[in-house]
């Protein structure tokens, strides 16, 4: 995060340029699988033990479970391929979306906490989410499917920006 053009008049953005790791293509597509397994494994369930609603419980998860793995298959490098984030000395950004695109900011001088977060999963494939809480009625900023070191140190060298910031008096 190289401090782009001097002074505290505003923020010079730049589009985000920073990948996340590789491997939350599998973190992704692990959830995507899960979210897919609960309902086909119910309805296969209820399918083998109601006989009368058999055929159409049976195909309403086959359905569910195609979609599931296309959606598996697709979704996840995709994702991957929009997802990025980015920062300067005076704010940390992260872009989301494919479709319906969302860049969200944070100046420095609004941030409260960075956080990082590690679910079982995320453990798994040694990935990490960085949560920067501002006071922003959008909530906290999120930059998911970091390398775990570097998330650390991401949240290290953001919270040595922001404590050498002013605070903003408005």
């Amino acid at each position: 995060m190289a401090g782009e053009g001097g002074g505290t008049a505003g923020v010079r953005l730049r589009p985000p340029d920073n990948r996340l790791s590789e491997r939350v293509v599998g973190w992704w597509r692990v959830q995507c699988l899960l979210t897919a397994a609960v309902p086909v494994t119910v309805l296969a369930v209820l399918g083998a033990l109601i006989a009368p609603a058999r055929p159409w419980l049976l195909t309403i998860a086959g359905v569910l479970a195609v979609l599931g793995l296309a959606g598996t298959a697709f979704f996840p490098a995709w994702w991957f391929r929009v997802h990025r984030w980015g920062g300067t000395d005076e704010a940390v950004y992260v872009r989301t979306g494919a479709l319906w695109q969302e860049w969200r900011i944070a100046p420095m001088s609004r941030i409260q906490t960075v956080d990082t977060l590690r679910g079982p999963l995320e453990q798994a494939f040694r990935l990490a989410t960085v949560i920067v809480t501002t006071a922003s009625s959008k909530g906290a900023i999120k930059i998911e499917g970091l390398d775990h070191e570097l998330a650390a140190e991401l949240a290290e060298q953001l919270t040595r920006i922001t404590q050498a910031t002013p605070g903003d008096a408005t």
